[in-house]
């Protein structure tokens, strides 16, 4: 590559028009949606309905990864069965004496499948997504080439299937839930449609069995109010992605794929917009998958709710990827101790917490330093809370209009600070990018290549676009929440087929696939 070339992404065709794997934005999942619909609500047996769900989900995967079905078919029989086992109830025939002695032997049985479960679905994330990166670090501390070679042969060779990381997550929470007293489903057919649920299978959200499993059970059809909730959800799903999302990613990729070409504010400006990018992006798959749910009878969790306008990094995570904050309070903080310790206790499993949060997203130091951003920033809330409560003055500071404006633009300069680890996890790329972030001017080349010859603007008026749309989302969020208003369904009914229709017209003619189909 010479020296005058600027680096990009492949390119990649717009997924409403064409794509090898059925994007949920594709013309061809639209009609394999509208099929499954048609097939599925003039079926009456709710065990035909779930077999048509489970096909139609097996379908979906196998125009992903079909390589990796058999896999997945394996984990959900595995993890049925041992949740049957963990949850079959003792022999109330024991005798009384005999009692006390069978009752700790089945608790120690029930102990030891639930680590078993547990252990099998860590091992199987450190296999696929992990070992590179494990090897490597090790290679590189004990100075042994040959683990680098290993793993730079099997980060080539082994790709991870989609959707794993949410995949176990899902049967840990399972088993977890059955050894905590919830019942186990003795129905193969119902938990095997859920678990390979179509819409929610390659990027959540997050679902635990036992919030869904009446859904599963009633399989009631949506009312009209419900088919145009699920139907609007689509379409802004569809804008956000197509129409925001992938335009930002064109400004985001070329800058960050370009970093040594790049000046100080071309860095902060590509941070804000990747922070804006992944939002979009990602609420943008989770409404297309709820709103399919929705039509086929189902209602999935929320995952976002206005991240970006949380006043503290605690509300943040109560906001952003809110059913993987569920898991990890239920799973990890709480079984870690929660808050129910020592001050400096709870501040250290924050901070093991999120450490974790951040390796779930990917092998990498960059999310590592990322998940310890965040998990040192909520352990200073923390701390700050604990001092607020002893001084009422401070206390009555951070209420006051000025201390929440300040607490917003601490926690948010923290949450996109850290995006930048996010985007580059690459030690070497994140270290480039810091030396970079203050007194570097772009390369004379580089304002024109990127900003007018691509985007068709310069710096100063990408940045107002990018202000301007950050605003529009604060006071959408503002009007939401203070004067309560919602779209009726007059204004849904014509802007369903308006927004789909732009989003079909105006998506950039290099629209990339979801983010989070990485992690």
């Amino acid at each position: 590559m010479g020296a005058g070339a600027f680096r990009g992404s492949p390119s990649i065709q717009n997924p409403l028009v064409t794509q090898a794997a059925m994007s949920l934005l594709s013309i061809t999942y639209g009609i394999f949606l509208l099929s499954i619909l048609g097939i599925y609500w003039t079926r009456e047996e709710r065990s035909l309905r779930l077999g048509i769900l489970l096909i139609a989900s097996i379908v979906f995967y196998l125009s992903q990864q079909l390589q990796y079905l058999p896999l997945l078919l394996a984990i959900t029989l595995a993890t049925f069965y041992m949740g049957l086992a963990i949850g079959a109830p003792l022999d109330w025939r024991i005798p009384d004496e005999k009692w006390q002695a069978a009752q700790e032997a089945w608790n120690q049985r029930r102990s030891r499948l639930l680590w078993v479960g547990i252990i099998l679905n860590i091992l199987l994330l450190l296999g696929f997504k992990y070992l590179p990166f494990l090897l490597s670090s090790v290679g590189v501390i004990a100075q042994a080439p040959a683990l680098q070679t290993s793993a730079d042969w099997i980060d080539e060779q082994v790709i991870a299937p989609l959707g794993l990381s949410y995949f176990m997550f899902e049967c840990m929470a399972y088993l977890i839930d059955v050894y905590r007293g919830a019942p186990a489903t003795p129905n193969l057919l119902q938990f095997s449609s859920f678990k390979l649920f179509f819409p929610k299978i390659l990027s959540g959200p997050i679902v635990r069995f036992h919030q869904v499993e009446q859904q599963f059970q009633t399989l009631i059809a949506p009312r009209m109010d419900q088919v145009l909730d699920g139907l609007w959800l689509i379409a802004w799903g569809a804008m956000k992605k197509l129409l925001l999302a992938d335009h930002i990613a064109t400004f985001v990729n070329l800058s960050f794929d370009n970093i040594e070409r790049a000046g100080s504010g071309d860095l902060w400006l590509a941070t804000f917009a990747y922070g804006l990018q992944l939002y979009l992006d990602f609420s943008g798959y989770v409404d297309v998958a709820r709103g399919s749910a929705t039509l086929l009878g189902f209602e999935l969790p929320r995952n976002f709710d206005a991240p970006y306008f949380a006043s503290s990094i605690a509300d943040f995570w109560r906001r952003w990827h809110m059913t993987l904050g569920d898991w990890l309070r239920n799973y990890l903080y709480f079984p870690l101790g929660g808050s129910r310790k020592s001050l400096a206790r709870t501040c250290l499993n924050l901070v093991i917490v999120m450490a974790i949060a951040g390796i779930w997203h990917d092998a990498g130091w960059g999310f590592i330093i990322w998940g310890l951003i965040h998990g040192v920033a909520l352990a200073l809330h923390r701390l700050t809370d604990a001092q607020s409560n002893a001084m009422p003055k401070l206390q009555d500071f951070w209420r006051s209009p000025l201390g929440v404006v300040l607490s917003w633009l601490i926690t948010q300069f923290t949450v996109f600070g850290a995006w930048l680890f996010f985007r580059l996890p690459n030690p070497q790329d994140f270290g480039l990018a810091l030396q970079r972030l203050f007194g570097h001017v772009a390369d004379i080349q580089f304002g024109q290549k990127i900003y007018l010859e691509t985007l068709g603007l310069d710096r100063f008026h990408l940045a107002l676009w990018l202000l301007g749309l950050f605003g529009l989302m604060g006071a959408t969020y503002g009007i939401q929440r203070s004067l309560k208003l919602q779209l009726n369904w007059h204004f849904k009914v014509c802007l369903v087929p308006v927004f789909l229709f732009l989003a079909w017209l105006l998506a950039p003619e290099n629209s990339l696939p979801y983010i989070y189909f990485d992690f």
